[in-house]
């Protein structure tokens, strides 16, 4: 199988090196490298040409997710074509043999690799990972759960259901349910494994879930996220966390930092679930980029 991998960036030279270098050491390299840039004013796109990377522009208000991911699976050759976020790298030089092995099943439509967090990380996001991302495999997966930060599809399946333009988030969990829809399998590859690098100050993390919460009500209907159902889980997840961080001596460094990360997870899920459904193009790109003041 001819693999391409195709990875969304704006302002990740911090962070591209480290995964192209990861892809450099790979047992089965990928034949392609696609970088959707949308207006980086860092050295983003000189590091990845640097590493011989396909670069496709394109303009910052015209970002989506999925937009961009369905650019960037356009311009790739592959028959297997690779997501990754531009701000992980791989745990091992097997990441992308692990990844694309389930495809030698015809039956596997979607494949998606574990995820860690590393120094830089929220203890509390930390701990999410791990309940999102075990360490025991599932190559029969009968739930639409995924993430485009460490996957790989099949090219016809992607022809054939593109990453919807119009979600806010979540594009991937849609993605899921369409290869699910056509009687298609997702595996869960826990060893195909990535460091994800969050970095995010408490609005961009409530951002992201508000976004993920609004992504949710049009792919699954409205949820019953209530104010009560919300304070409920922050109190629940926050009081896992600090649990888990004391077993471990970390209650000092991480309390604060958890505290903080459940109530913008929480406060962004209550607020996007209260959000009306059917958002205009022009809110979606007012939400990823706001207009110079």
């Amino acid at each position: 199988m001819r693999t391409s991998i195709v990875i969304r960036a704006l302002n990740e030279a911090a962070h591209l090196p480290r995964l192209f270098e990861g892809l450099e050491s790979q047992s089965s390299p990928v034949d392609e490298i696609v970088l959707v840039d949308s207006g980086s004013t860092d050295d983003s796109v000189r590091i990845a040409e640097s590493f011989g990377a396909s670069i496709v522009h394109i303009p910052p208000g015209d970002f989506t997710f999925g937009g961009a991911l369905n650019i960037g699976c356009e311009r790739a050759k592959g028959d297997g074509l690779i997501l990754a976020s531009a701000h992980v790298y791989p745990r091992s030089d097997s990441w992308i043999e692990q990844l694309v092995a389930p495809f030698e099943d015809p039956e596997v439509g979607l494949s998606y690799g574990g995820q860690d967090g590393d120094e830089q990380s929220n203890f509390a996001e930390v701990q999410l990972l791990k309940d999102w991302f075990p360490d025991t495999d599932d190559w029969d997966q009968r739930h639409p759960f995924c993430n485009n930060a460490n996957a790989a599809v099949r090219r016809e399946l992607w022809e054939r259901h593109p990453y919807d333009e119009t979600l806010t988030g979540l594009e991937d969990i849609a993605f899921g349910r369409a290869v699910l829809a056509e009687g298609f399998r997702i595996a869960y590859v826990a060893e195909a494994r990535i460091v994800h690098v969050h970095d995010e100050h408490f609005r961009q993390t409530l951002n992201r879930y508000k976004r993920e919460a609004m992504a949710y009500q049009e792919i699954f209907g409205r949820s019953d996220m209530d104010m009560r159902r919300a304070a409920r889980l922050f109190a629940e997840n926050l009081r896992s966390d600090l649990r888990t961080a004391h077993g471990e001596k970390a209650l000092r460094q991480a309390g604060l930092a958890a505290t903080r990360f459940r109530l913008a997870q929480f406060a962004g899920a209550y607020l996007g679930h209260r959000e009306p459904t059917g958002h205009s193009a022009e809110v979606v790109r007012r939400m990823y980029y706001p207009r110079p003041k």
